[in-house]
């Protein structure tokens, strides 16, 4: 890949689903870049909704949607040939345009409604399917395949923290790039890159090193987060359907 050109790869994932895992893998990469959640400002000063941080949220990004997309095609910090974005579905809200979807390369990752909504309860109470973002992560892979006519890489969490080697390898070969084994593992501790909410969502992983599969253990939800789960859970499953399997070559 020539230096001059920049891939952009949109992450698209809903909260508690080992993104900034994902974004700390990314930028253990020599060629690679980051960004945490462009347009989380945008989000919470649109909908007014009350997040853990909202102040400092909205202090530290552009609150302008239009200035957030026109940043995040622009040139990649330090001229990185890759730039990782990682995003979070529920941010697109309706205000947001789309047409700058055209100038990145979209991906997904997805986990079980049930494992997000109990780990989401934890930080922040009254979750809500919309919080999840599973359907409009469902619409967003619709519309991505609307535009390009090709079906983008989707990635289950699950996967990835029972193998990440082999799920990083089917990623990077599905957006074309080489899959390096520094993705595998990283420093612990805080990184310039992190959004300034990472104080209050980011302690577990600010004390990792890599992925690391949970040991197993029942979920139990409370009814109302069992029925946030039951609303995402139809979404979930048909891009797991979609999803690149563990032991298969990619889907490109």
């Amino acid at each position: 890949m020539s230096g001059a050109v920049t891939l952009r790869i949109a992450m698209w994932s809903g909260p508690r689903n080992i993104s900034t895992a994902m974004m700390r893998a990314f930028e253990n990469r020599a060629d690679c870049a980051v960004s945490d959640e462009p347009f989380y400002a945008h989000y919470l000063a649109e909908t007014g909704i009350d997040h853990p941080m909202r102040e400092a949220v909205i202090a530290s990004q552009p609150a302008d949607w239009r200035q957030v997309a026109a940043d995040i095609t622009g040139p990649a910090p330090g001229g990185a040939p890759l730039w990782y974005q990682k995003h979070m579905t529920h941010h697109m809200i309706p205000a947001v345009g789309r047409g700058w979807f055209d100038r990145v390369c979209h991906a997904f990752l997805i986990r079980d409604p049930r494992a997000m909504a109990a780990s989401y309860a934890a930080k922040r109470e009254g979750a809500t399917a919309a919080d999840l973002g599973a359907q409009l992560q469902a619409e967003l892979y619709d519309e991505v395949v609307a535009r390009t006519g090709r079906e983008p890489p989707v990635i289950d969490a699950a996967d990835v923290l029972a193998d990440p080697e082999g799920m990083l390898s089917l990623l990077c070969a599905a957006l074309g790039i080489a899959f390096d084994p520094a993705m595998l593992s990283w420093p612990a501790g805080p990184r310039d890159s992190d959004g300034v909410w990472a104080e209050h969502w980011y302690a577990s992983v600010r004390a990792s090193t890599g992925f690391r599969e949970p040991p197993e253990r029942a979920i139990t939800l409370t009814r109302d987060l069992q029925a946030v789960a039951d609303a995402c859970m139809p979404f979930y499953e048909r891009l797991h359907a979609r999803r690149l399997r563990p032991g298969t070559a990619a889907q490109t």
